[in-house]
């Protein structure tokens, strides 16, 4: 399907908020309910994520498949001590994320029972309606030891039947949004990964604060996520972050992570990425770069996208297949 987009002057005019929005970083710290609350980036890069407000690190830590890697309770302990030390205070993490023997949310739990108000935290629900939304936001408040979160989002919506199917009478938006009426959670929002036209979709339909969308999720695709959905959220003031930013690498060896950060966050309508967390290494290493954070140019970016192609047109990888549920990637 040939997808309308937005014309020129209203991509422009996007182009020009989001990049003023952009220019203007918050501060490194940020204080909530009469000082009660406190977000400290550590003087790294930080941003305002669209209409929420909220001022976040331009890298948040994804506590998916990556994280659920490591075994050792302690080992991820000291994964999220070091990050929120360092300043990586935004942590995205889902109900459905885990394994047999790790579960994300209760690991995030054992740091976030004594420094929740450090944390702007993200969880998200797989399920469509409204009592098994429900089931799981109860879960996850449980695991997660705290009772306020600052974005709850709908994962993986995947095509546009689903689309139709959240909003419905007994569906799962009803849980987002008695939860923000309650103050359970300050925002919503959704993921996405296969389809640009279901993300614009879900924009256009629905009055969300946030995405949080593949962009090198291209396998099968509908839509371009790049010109199309992201331009559509960023039209409406929408907090956009990334996911699967570095996932070339599973086939492309010629670009390496640190050039796949950059070229994410050098799109004009992008907040934040959300990378994969495994080791105290990986932060180290998002450290270096946004201390050194460049954007990149024109020719650059072409560049990284000729060298993506094959990538793109990849369709091997289990999670790139059509029908394939997000329960444990980040």
């Amino acid at each position: 399907m040939k997808n309308k987009g937005m014309n020129r002057r209203d991509f422009l005019k996007t182009c020009a908020a989001s990049t003023a929005a952009l220019g203007a970083f918050g501060s490194s710290r940020e204080l909530l309910s009469a000082g009660k609350v406190v977000h400290d980036a550590k003087g790294l890069p930080t941003v305002i994520l669209g209409k929420t407000g909220l001022v976040v690190p331009r890298i948040g830590i994804g506590c998916g498949s990556r994280f659920c890697a490591v075994q050792d309770p302690e080992k991820s302990i000291e994964i999220l001590t070091y990050a929120l030390d360092h300043g990586f205070y935004y942590w995205d993490t889902a109900h459905d994320y885990g394994t047999d023997k790790v579960v994300s949310e209760e690991r995030l739990g054992l740091v976030l029972k004594t420094r929740r108000k450090e944390v702007v935290l993200s969880t998200k629900i797989q399920k469509r309606t409204y009592d098994e939304g429900m089931r799981h936001l109860e879960e996850s408040l449980k695991r997660l030891q705290t009772d306020k979160l600052d974005l709850l989002k709908i994962h993986n919506i995947s095509t546009l039947e689903e689309v139709e199917r959240i909003g419905a009478k007994d569906g799962v938006l009803k849980v987002l949004l008695k939860a923000r009426d309650e103050k359970t959670t300050r925002f919503i929002g959704f993921s996405g990964h296969m389809s640009a036209e279901v993300m614009k979709a879900m924009v256009n339909r629905y009055d969300f604060d946030t995405m949080l969308i593949a962009l090198n999720h291209y396998a099968e695709r509908k839509g371009d996520m790049e010109r199309d959905a992201i331009p559509a959220a960023a039209q409406k003031k929408m907090g956009v972050m990334i996911i699967k930013a570095i996932r070339p690498r599973e086939t492309i060896k010629t670009v390496t992570p640190e050039q796949l950060i950059r070229y994410a966050l050098s799109l004009p309508l992008v907040h934040a990425a959300v990378i994969g967390t495994d080791s105290v290494d990986v932060i180290k290493s998002n450290i270096e770069i946004l201390k050194n954070f460049k954007t990149m140019d024109a020719e650059e970016m072409k560049k990284i996208r000729a060298e993506l192609n094959p990538f793109f047109e990849h369709k091997s990888l289990p999670w790139m297949q059509p029908g394939y549920r997000d329960g444990g990637l980040a």
